[in-house]
């Protein structure tokens, strides 16, 4: 089975086909958002918040995407995967983000990386997309500038930050980014953007916009308790369905309900009357 390309999702814009996407971090949801057809799957540093417990994305390391994106490759067979660049692994140099986008790639088995930032990033994408590794840019809220930003708030709301995320987002496309994700910018600043590349915008609080959304898996799931952002849609309350059922097995073991017999391995009954004979004839 061939993987989604980056000249699909090209297609899809030009054909005003939404490209849905969502984060994934493990073999069985990457398996399941692969069978029912999503084309595209982010191995998101966002992994550090929902899955390792950190308070940001920053201390996601190298080696935790690594790990992360080999489980969802060996999960998917026809989407895209596309690995985040951690914090510190592409902005010292060039040179040096092309050495851990090639780990990525080579070790990991994604197809495409995603990198934060705009004018200062875009050397490093022009460098990443000669070598022929696909990239996905990032602009508005970029969660690795979170401690810049003095917090996670909407981006782009004056006309200099409006006029200069444009611009940014039109660099990052003639450095040969594939797509850029636009996250927590203003609506009519996201339409503006989508309007003015020829490849696909990714939202997530940039509202209906963009070519595409992408959302949190585990925070659409209800896997995540804190209230869920503005832009996040609950559409099925896991947290809840697993705490049922982790309190109707806890009631059972201590009940002795479960496991059954059924639930055991039976030994052969020559087996069973020899070990009887032996252990009784012993007191």
């Amino acid at each position: 089975m061939v993987r989604v390309r980056t000249l699909k999702f090209l297609e899809m814009k030009q054909q005003g086909e939404r490209i849905p996407t969502v984060t994934a971090y493990d073999y069985p949801t990457a398996r399941i958002a692969d069978e029912i057809g999503i084309p595209l799957l982010l191995v998101g540093d966002s992994l550090g918040n929902v899955v390792l417990g950190h308070d940001s994305t920053v201390h996601v390391t190298l080696d935790d995407i690594l790990h992360h994106t080999k489980a969802v490759v060996r999960g998917s067979s026809k989407a895209m995967v596309v690995a985040d660049m951690p914090f510190m692994t592409f902005q010292v140099s060039p040179e040096e983000a092309l050495r851990n986008a090639g780990r990525l790639l080579q070790e990991g088995g994604a197809q495409a990386v995603k990198v934060e930032g705009g004018h200062r990033t875009a050397e490093t994408v022009h460098r990443l997309a000669q070598a022929g590794i696909p990239v996905m840019g990032h602009l508005g809220l970029t969660p690795q500038s979170v401690n810049q930003f003095g917090g996670y708030r909407v981006q782009g709301r004056s006309y200099e930050e409006a006029a200069r995320l444009i611009e940014d987002a039109k660099e990052l496309e003639q450095a040969g980014a594939f797509s850029i994700v636009l996250e927590t910018i203003p609506v009519e600043l996201a339409r503006i953007v989508t309007r003015e590349l020829r490849i696909p915008t990714i939202g997530i609080g940039a509202g209906p916009y963009c070519d595409g959304e992408v959302q949190v898996l585990y925070e659409m799931l209800g896997l995540i308790t804190a209230r869920p952002r503005k832009h996040a849609k609950l559409f099925a309350d896991l947290n809840a369905t697993i705490r049922a059922a982790l309190t109707a097995y806890v009631d059972e073991v201590r009940a002795r309900q479960f496991p059954t017999l059924d639930h055991g391995h039976q030994l052969e009954p020559d087996v069973l009357e020899r070990l009887q004979r032996h252990y009784r004839s012993r007191h």
